[in-house]
């Protein structure tokens, strides 16, 4: 049997090099004052932590469960939205399904 221990990547080329046009700051202290950042994220988009799942049991219904997530009936629709990469219909759901059971507004 061949391990995983025989397909190492090889990092035999791998070069690393800092350049840097930076004047040197008075007395030796670094110079953050130029320095911007920003954030790009997808999150929300892909495994939002925020996103609870649930797996469909006999009998459920997308309106029983939005009741017990959201207290509210409802939010079925939220719930179909969520999923309908894998929901055609919203009464057609199956036991064993894995639903993405998304965070709603207090509004809604």
């Amino acid at each position: 049997m061949t391990g995983n221990r025989d397909r190492r990547p090889d990092f035999s080329g791998v070069a690393s090099t800092v350049d840097s046009s930076a004047a040197p700051a008075a007395e030796g202290k670094a110079d953050f004052s130029g320095v911007r950042s920003s954030t790009d994220s997808t999150a929300g988009q892909v495994g939002d932590p925020a996103t609870q799942t649930y797996v469909v049991e006999r009998g459920d219904t997308l309106s029983h469960i939005a009741q017990r997530f959201y207290g509210k009936a409802s939010g079925w629709h939220e719930i179909f939205e969520a999923n309908r990469d894998q929901l055609d219909d919203p009464d057609r759901i199956q036991p064993g399904q894995v639903l993405r059971i998304p965070q709603i507004s207090p509004e809604r």
